[in-house]
């Protein structure tokens, strides 16, 4: 746990610096800094796996570790020629790339997984999956994981383990404190059915918009609230604008770890198994450190001025109240017992 503390905090400092010099690195100097120590080109077998964000993310930076130790069990027989920072191109694009085998495997947002199966979109929906102790007994519970793993086998896909990038909540330029508050806003949602459904319950102000259109729409206020986590805010530099953070906690952002089941299964038993378990493994331990790296990225944007808040517990039980016209249509689509089971042990 030192250890993990120790790097969660370098981790922070570097993030820290990072942001003061305005993320002065460009693409090439970054995946410079992750260059393989060894010469992948001996492999017998590639694995391609993408993702869109940034490797200074716990859950993404994943993907070099999983690299780095296929590498060693497999003894250079299998390599995972990981590629962020979307070098692959945007997830819906990837997500088709993925189905045809073009690409073999794929760190996928949790709000874009819902484009490849409904039953995904169960860790999108309000208060269900909703902390960090939720996930990992939703991760290890077999029945209920076997079930989110395996929802994409018809697309020729299985979701196999995930990542994250913290617990979402609204970033803002003006404090919210309350229900009224929140009602003055004009949210900025990602672009997936599945929150557009959320904030219709919800009865809030929203924006469907890609995320590069962001910064320019906060600074001029086209839209002055942001959907989204501690870390990626803080990360992203978006509390240079929004000055407050109201801690929701409403849903755990992922990123589900999408593999080509045909091109799985032709691989060799044995690098099965390696892949497999070291991606469990690498997972893991990925999710205990993104709970490091909220609190880290909490603390120093609380240090740079920016303040946090929480709605009282009548207000969030309101947003709770109001969200089950989102497990009605949704619970439909995704399976309602398979939702209900979820949700009962849960929060058991």
């Amino acid at each position: 746990m030192k250890r993990l503390v120790l790097r969660a905090m370098l981790l922070s400092a570097i993030l820290l610096a990072g942001a003061a010099s305005g993320w002065a690195l460009d693409k090439n100097e970054v995946l410079a800094n992750w260059k393989p120590k060894f010469d992948p080109s001996g492999a017998q077998y590639t694995y391609l796996l993408s993702n869109v964000d940034h490797p200074a993310i716990e859950g993404i930076a994943v993907g070099y570790h999983i690299r780095d130790k296929v590498w060693e069990r497999s003894n250079g027989r299998l390599y995972v020629d990981f590629r962020p920072l979307a070098q692959l191109g945007g997830e819906k694009d990837v997500i088709s790339k993925l189905k045809l085998g073009a690409v073999q495997g794929m760190l996928c947002s949790s709000v874009a997984a819902v484009n490849v199966v409904d039953t995904l979109g169960i860790v999108n929906l309000p208060f269900v999956v909703d902390s960090f102790e939720k996930l990992e007994k939703f991760r290890n519970d077999s029945e209920l994981f076997d079930e989110f793993r395996n929802s994409p086998a018809a697309q020729g896909i299985l979701a196999v383990d995930f990542t994250g990038y913290g617990a979402y909540g609204w970033a803002t330029t003006t404090p919210v404190r309350n229900l009224a508050e929140a009602g003055k806003v004009n949210f900025r949602i990602a672009q997936a059915p599945v929150n557009a459904d959320i904030y219709k319950a919800w009865g809030m102000k929203f924006t469907v918009m890609p995320w590069p259109d962001v910064p320019q729409a906060l600074q001029t206020g086209v839209i002055n609230g942001l959907d989204h986590t501690p870390i990626v805010c803080s990360i992203t530099r978006k509390f240079d604008v929004a000055k407050y953070f109201t801690r929701l906690d409403y849903a755990q952002g992922l990123y589900i770890h999408l593999i080509n089941k045909r091109w799985l299964e032709k691989l060799p038993a044995d690098l099965q198994q390696i892949l497999l378990e070291t991606i469990a493994e690498e997972s893991a331990r990925a999710r205990a450190l993104t709970q490091q790296q909220q609190q880290a990225q909490i603390e120093a944007a609380q240090a740079a001025g920016i303040e946090f808040l929480a709605l009282e517990p009548q207000e969030r039980q309101k947003l709770i109240e109001k969200t089950a016209p989102v497990y009605d249509k949704w619970g439909k689509r995704i399976g309602p017992e398979y939702l209900e089971k979820v949700r009962a042990r849960l929060n058991n």
